[in-house]
């Protein structure tokens, strides 16, 4: 299922990254590719140990700490680091699948990739083509947001960056191992959690509906979450 995470980022940190983003020097974007992944991946990277990449991916995990609708729909046991990428001049990313484990950076500590997430650093009206196209049961979906929104959808579909025509496309990208493997009871949980949200806004916190569709949810919960 992909979500939508919108205002992860205001548009004056996004304003924010991308000037300090141009007073580094970008690096491969292979540095980070599978063995596969390499093959088909064309785009440039913020170098992944300088302090930039450090600062703003830090602004960026304390963002989505905050954000009840991400961690609604991907219930985030941990999540890796986020990156940061660019593309320009025709360069794109190939089909391909994600590591099913990562490593965390400067530690030993690993990681199961359950779900990718995309933070857009460009409006869309910058560029042409760099749409991100993830293929699931239902076909394929093509995504390209506003600056400062986020896109999250399982690590296990098969998705791409398409050839930039023109402009330039920034981004961040990470994944985050959840608390839910499976995809299905992920969208179940977060089905159900949202539609105890809009009943507690209804009836309040303390209505009997509220209080047993909120004991379900935790049940839920305790069968099915791995810690």
């Amino acid at each position: 299922m992909l979500h939508h995470i919108p205002n992860v980022l205001s548009k004056e940190q996004v304003q924010y990254f991308r000037e300090e983003m141009n007073k580094i020097e970008w690096v491969n974007g292979k540095v980070t590719a599978g063995t596969l992944s390499a093959t088909v991946k064309q785009n440039q990277q913020l170098p992944e140990d300088h302090s930039l990449t450090h600062h703003l991916s830090n602004i960026i995990l304390e963002s989505l700490g905050q954000h009840a609708l991400f961690l609604s729909a991907a219930i985030p046991l941990d999540i890796i680091p986020p990156l940061f990428n660019r593309y320009e001049n025709n360069e794109s990313f190939g089909f391909h699948v994600d590591n099913s484990i990562r490593r965390i950076r400067g530690s030993s500590e690993r990681l199961r990739t359950d779900l990718s997430c995309t933070v857009f650093l460009s409006e869309p009206d910058e560029y042409v083509g760099g749409e991100l196209v993830v293929e699931d049961t239902y076909g394929y979906h093509e995504v390209k947001l506003p600056a400062g929104d986020m896109i999250l959808y399982p690590s296990t579909s098969l998705h791409e960056v398409t050839p930039i025509s023109s402009g330039c496309r920034i981004a961040s990208f990470f994944w985050v191992q959840s608390m839910i493997r499976d995809d299905a009871e992920r969208h179940m949980l977060f089905n159900l959690d949202q539609s105890i949200q809009n009943l507690r806004m209804q009836l309040g916190d303390q209505h009997a509906e509220v209080m047993k569709l909120t004991n379900l949810y935790h049940n839920l919960m305790r069968k099915w979450a791995e810690l």
